[in-house]
């Protein structure tokens, strides 16, 4: 969505109800709560985009008025969608009697409720709705009758309201009015309420705070922390923009912004906590409310005070409020009106009221985001940094995390080089998803790793990596799968803990099973060893090592699965094995059935070295190397003219020295760089430990807000010389790969 449209909707949002429609709601909606001896009554208006309904004006007592959605799509299951899509009167079904062709609903609260449609002739407004407590006893047909026709004949106020031009459409928020007229208050707060309604403007007030609560028990990201500060502070109190900041450091971090709050980010994102602006103070716990008045009328501590703000921004009004988190104060609210705007008690109580619910759920994102990186760092390290590979064999892996929870997994890869053109591929799982389960792994891995160095084969690694298991005492869990490969003959042994048996895609697109006995899972003492069995490879063929979690969606056959997943993968990459990588690790129903987190190890075997195999070279550039760049170029010039290939030499320096570089700047990891020549063309791939792609873009050559293109303008000559590139993330970081074609006069 553009700009422009942002700004329109930011603007449709602001909009209240007149005092002419709240009259019209206001009369329907008591006339329904009083004919139908209701607890509470509503009545929801289709919204500016006709895409969900809203409600506009409710009357009751607390706490059944608070029971009432705010907002609906026009396909959910709630009585008063149903009854705007169908135009009849309808009833919430009954959790145990589902009505046919509905979906069963569960009411969250003891309340059972009857909508009507408000339509007239071809005018669909909304629906009008009452509430009932069970103890009422159910909805009889002269109820529905009856709130038929005050469902009519509110349709018909609406469309003579329409017709004279109102616009009928629900406010940010709703209006709210106590059933009874004896409030405890007489207190009106302007632009709440209905006027001359005792209890109505307060009760209207709080109607926000309680919304921003069921909100804020839901969120996870900070991202949701804005949306919910937008909906619930930032378009009732009519804000033009929003800012959430925290502090650390000595200084403001800008967190998340909505609106036209542009010049307020670049004011607050890294300002000094002993700054004179107003956040700053807000963060030392005094709320602001300031404005900034005509030079002619005096000017106030708080006038000098907003003077920070006002050549940025051009607003008249600014309100800045301490987020209290559980101890302390962790950040700060900036709210910032067009024009003049006073803030009577009743809207300062409350928007410190929501402040403070602002504050705690920031600090528990905040560390629920802290959390998530450890694990995640820890996950990273525990993989392997680099994969090893032989002129015959060409290796990738992948890591996808599972998104049920936020902990670290168990599943791990590894490849593992031997003398005499040998390699072993690793694949394990450990059960659960903690801390110990990341240890455990931590252990076998390393285990697994120590033995097939040794030179042990794969039934004897597993059997001796188990038996080490069980003296560690956990209780946990883990499955394995080793395959040893022989790249001179194509020999190769599986052996298994538990684990699924690898794929093998032979070169004429066929998919088999490299079948092994199953064994048990390591941790479990069993008295017999380990078997495994052998199986030879043809050259071309591409052997998948995978964990459950690659396919547990497909939980009643994961082989079937994998295998049908392989098969996909096979027309949709063609012989690059990076694109089937992420062909098969992006191939799965949805973010919501990631259960388990998964890794994917894919092989290809090319055959015996000799005559017509490919042409490799490796290189390991070290963390912060400031000679890195100069040795890639050489070990490129070096490979090429070797392989008679001097012709593309000087491009393809050019290309890995903007490539590299990018590695050592934002990766800021050790890089791998490796050749491979074919037939027709060479590939470059640069391996590094961000899993970030980059971007590419032509910002970068002017802009300096584009931090995160890793130098677009390398990219762009990259592109403009070898054409198309990938990268692609395998949990451990990115492989970032492209080919440039051989010319006809090359060998």
């Amino acid at each position: 969505m553009n700009s422009s449209a942002v700004g329109q909707r930011r603007r449709r949002c602001r909009s209240t109800l007149s005092p002419d429609l709240t009259a019209v709601l206001h009369c329907a909606v008591r006339e329904a709560l009083c004919r139908l001896n209701a607890v509470a009554a509503g009545v929801y208006l289709l919204d500016e985009d006709a895409t969900e309904i809203r409600v506009a004006l409710i009357v009751g007592g607390p706490p059944s008025l608070f029971t009432l959605p705010g907002r609906m799509e026009l396909d959910a299951p709630y009585a008063s969608a149903r009854a705007l899509a169908s135009g009849r009167v309808e009833i919430l079904a009954d959790p145990y009697q589902a009505e046919a062709g509905h979906e069963q609903h569960v009411p969250p609260y003891p309340y059972v409720a009857l909508a009507a449609p408000v339509i007239a002739a071809d005018q669909r407004f909304g629906a009008l709705t009452v509430l009932r407590t069970e103890e009422q006893g159910d909805y009889q047909e002269h109820d529905r009758s009856r709130l038929q026709q005050i469902g009519s004949e509110l349709a018909t106020a609406l469309a003579k309201l329409a017709a004279s031009g109102a616009e009928i459409k629900p406010g940010p928020m709703p209006v709210l009015v106590p059933a009874g007229t004896d409030a405890d208050t007489n207190v009106c707060t302007p632009g709440w309420g209905v006027a001359d309604v005792p209890g109505s403007g307060g009760m209207s007030l709080m109607y926000p705070v309680r919304r921003l609560a069921d909100l804020l028990n839901q969120i996870t990201t900070m991202d949701d922390i804005v949306a919910a500060a937008q909906y619930c502070v930032m378009d009732p109190f009519d804000a033009q923009a929003l800012v959430l900041t925290s502090a650390s450091e000595d200084r403001l971090w800008v967190l998340g912004h909505s609106g036209a709050s542009c010049g307020l980010v670049k004011s607050l994102h890294g300002a000094r906590l002993d700054s004179s602006i107003p956040a700053a103070e807000a963060v030392r716990g005094r709320p602001l409310y300031i404005c900034a008045r005509p030079a002619d009328s005096g000017r106030s501590d708080s006038d000098v005070q907003s003077e920070a703000y006002l050549p940025l921004i051009g607003c008249r009004k600014a309100t800045d409020l301490p987020l209290v988190g559980s101890r302390n104060v962790v950040g700060a609210c900036c709210l910032t009106f067009q024009g003049p705007r006073g803030f009577p008690p009743e809207e300062r109580a409350v928007l410190s009221m929501m402040a403070e619910m602002l504050g705690t759920a920031l600090e528990r994102v905040e560390l629920s985001e802290r959390q998530h990186e450890v694990a995640e760092y820890l996950q990273r390290t525990l993989l392997p940094s680099t994969l090893s590979e032989l002129p015959g064999l060409t290796t990738t892996a992948r890591y996808r995390p599972a998104t049920a929870t936020s902990m670290v997994g168990g599943d791990w890869y590894d490849v593992i080089k031997l003398p005499g053109e040998r390699m072993v591929l690793v694949v394990g799982d450990v059960e659960g998803h903690a801390m110990e389960s990341a240890a455990v792994m931590g252990q076998v891995r390393t285990a697994v790793a120590a033995y097939a160095t040794e030179g042990h084969r794969p039934a004897a690694v597993i059997d001796r990596a188990g038996r080490l298991l069980t003296e560690q005492g956990t209780d946990l869990l883990v499955t394995c799968c080793v395959v040893a490969l022989d790249t001179t003959d194509g020999m190769s042994e599986v052996a298994l803990a538990g684990h699924p048996e690898p794929l093998v895609r032979g070169p004429d697109g066929s998919i088999r099973t490299l079948e092994a006995p199953a064994n048990v899972p390591l941790g479990v003492r069993v008295p017999d060893a380990y078997w495994g069995r052998e199986h030879v490879l043809e050259p071309g063929s591409v052997v998948m090592l995978y964990s459950d979690g690659l396919v547990d969606w497909h939980a009643s056959d994961p082989g079937s699965g994998a295998r049908a997943l392989l098969r996909s993968g096979s027309h949709a990459a063609g012989a690059d094995l990076e694109q089937l990588a992420d062909h098969l690790i992006a191939e799965d129903p949805g973010p919501q059935h990631r259960r388990d987190d998964a890794v994917l190890l894919l092989a290809r075997y090319e055959g015996a070295v000799g005559e017509g195999a490919p042409r490799t070279g490796n290189l390991q550039i070290p963390r912060r190397d400031l000679q890195g760049v100069k040795t890639a170029r050489g070990f490129v010039a070096d490979r090429l003219s070797s392989w008679g290939l001097s012709g593309i030499s000087d491009d393809l320096q050019l290309i890995a020295s903007e490539v590299v570089t990018n590695a050592l700047i934002h990766a800021d990891s050790d890089v791998d760089v490796r050749l491979r020549a074919f037939a027709d063309h060479v590939r470059l791939e640069v391996r590094d430990s961000d899993s970030n792609p980059p971007i590419p873009s032509h910002l970068a050559l002017t802009e300096g807000e584009n931090a995160a293109a890793e130098h677009g303008r390398g990219l762009l000559i990259v592109e403009a010389l070898a054409g198309p590139w990938n990268s692609s993330p395998n949990g451990r970081g990115k492989t970032v790969s492209l080919d440039m074609r051989i010319p006809l006069d090359e060998p």
